[in-house]
């Protein structure tokens, strides 16, 4: 009987121990991402962003303007043959306008609204990740086309997954994998990075995105300028 304890205990000593230590290893991996892009201090300091891109859709150029203001709000805004459609989410409602189908903006359902509060989130679900509610852990590395990446699960206090990879030589984030149920049925979203550039901020930030049917590249970045009052509201634009 004694020694069943004994096994019993020692294996609960090893399992804390490797949780300690997968842990740990999660918060090694965090801290080398953030000192590779700028640092934590550096990155606190941006309250807004403004991205001015072109997005690459079946060789068309589509103008697309993504704002967002940290925990505040989130707007995307893209341009085809003239008409402008939006997306506005804020912590509290949301709205979406496309002018081919809608005569005015129509409010999005409330579970969209809270599957989409990390947009709101301008530095990412790795700062303070403990206090914002995220559950992270190691997965181990894995190869992304070509490069060694760490493998981070990041669990959302809304629910939805995302699936982190993080080159393994230099710690730049390489791609992610977002997982989200809607209407009872799971969507993966797969976004990869490139063209980092350090800005006058100090923070390195990936310059172009793709998400397998389409690229954007960032041809503008404007940081903690000053918004219109009505950025994320739902506004009729101004033809």
């Amino acid at each position: 009987m004694k020694k069943i304890i004994s096994v019993v205990f020692l294996l609960a000593i090893l399992l804390i121990g490797t949780n300690a230590a997968r842990s740990q290893t999660v918060d090694d991996i965090i801290q080398k991402h953030l000192a590779a892009t700028g640092g934590a201090d550096n990155w606190k300091k941006i309250n807004s962003i403004k991205k001015s891109c072109i997005r690459m859709s079946r060789g068309v150029e589509i103008p697309l303007v993504i704002t967002i203001q940290q925990g505040k709000g989130y707007r995307s805004e893209s341009t085809i043959s003239g008409m402008t459609s939006y997306t506005v989410i804020t912590d509290k409602e949301g709205w979406g306008f496309n002018p081919r189908n809608q005569q005015k903006p129509e409010a999005l359902p409330s579970e969209t609204v809270k599957l989409s509060q990390d947009r709101l989130d301008i530095q990412g679900p790795l700062i303070d990740y403990k206090a914002k509610g995220y559950k992270i852990v190691y997965l181990g590395t894995d190869d992304v086309e070509g490069t060694e990446c760490h493998k981070l699960k990041v669990t959302m206090p809304s629910g939805k997954e995302e699936s982190i990879f993080i080159d393994a030589s230099n710690y730049y984030l390489v791609r992610t994998i977002e997982k989200t149920k809607a209407n009872g049925k799971e969507q993966s979203f797969t976004t990869t990075y490139g063209d980092y550039q350090k800005l006058p901020e100090g923070i390195i930030y990936p310059m172009s995105f793709d998400n397998g049917g389409s690229s954007i590249a960032i041809k503008k970045l404007e940081i903690n300028k000053p918004l219109a009052e009505d950025t994320f509201k739902p506004v009729e634009l101004k033809k």
